[in-house]
């Protein structure tokens, strides 16, 4: 890996108590940091909207949707965007649910609860399908096999995501 001010090869050094990537000819300093998921448990008349992933990690499972936060947008902004991007429906954003986090994964997932209000639902380009479950009709599925620590792990998030909508029974 190479310096993103001088080009300089990058070179272990121990910095602020532990080891870190850093350029041997000028300041820069690789932080590798997490990068932020916004995933919502959206609901619509008692039911969770959930979404058919078309791309890893998860693909071909149902998952409540979100994505990415990008550096010029909040995390809820993010959120809404992303609902509107994967589901074509506008989310109003309730609470904070849960921050997930894990070492090396590379992504931290924060979970808002909040409830659709308007929109016909269309899948986007990174979602097979688009559908709302009630708590008694939510989909069974199996954990990933064979899979990387990254898709086990957010196969556990989602599950945790789904299993508190069912537990409070679609309130």
């Amino acid at each position: 890996m190479f310096c993103l001010k001088c080009g300089t090869e990058l070179a272990t050094r121990f910095i602020a108590g532990r080891e870190r990537l850093a350029c041997p000819n000028c300041d820069f300093v690789y932080y590798r940091n997490p990068v932020p998921i916004a995933v919502a448990q959206a609901t619509w008349e008692g039911q969770l909207l959930l979404v058919k992933r078309l791309i890893e990690p998860l693909k071909g499972y149902w998952a409540p949707p979100g994505g990415y936060v990008e550096y010029d947008e909040s995390v809820e902004e993010a959120l809404v965007r992303e609902i509107k991007e994967e589901t074509n429906l506008d989310l109003e954003i309730g609470g904070l649910l849960n921050v997930y986090s894990k070492p090396n994964t590379g992504i931290v997932f924060v979970a808002y609860r909040g409830r659709i209000v308007g929109g016909e639902p269309r899948p986007g380009e990174d979602a097979g399908a688009v559908a709302f479950f009630a708590p008694e009709s939510l989909p069974q599925q199996a954990p990933p096999r064979e899979k990387a620590p990254l898709e086990q792990w957010a196969f556990q998030v989602i599950q945790d995501i789904i299993e508190d909508f069912r537990k409070r029974g679609g309130g």
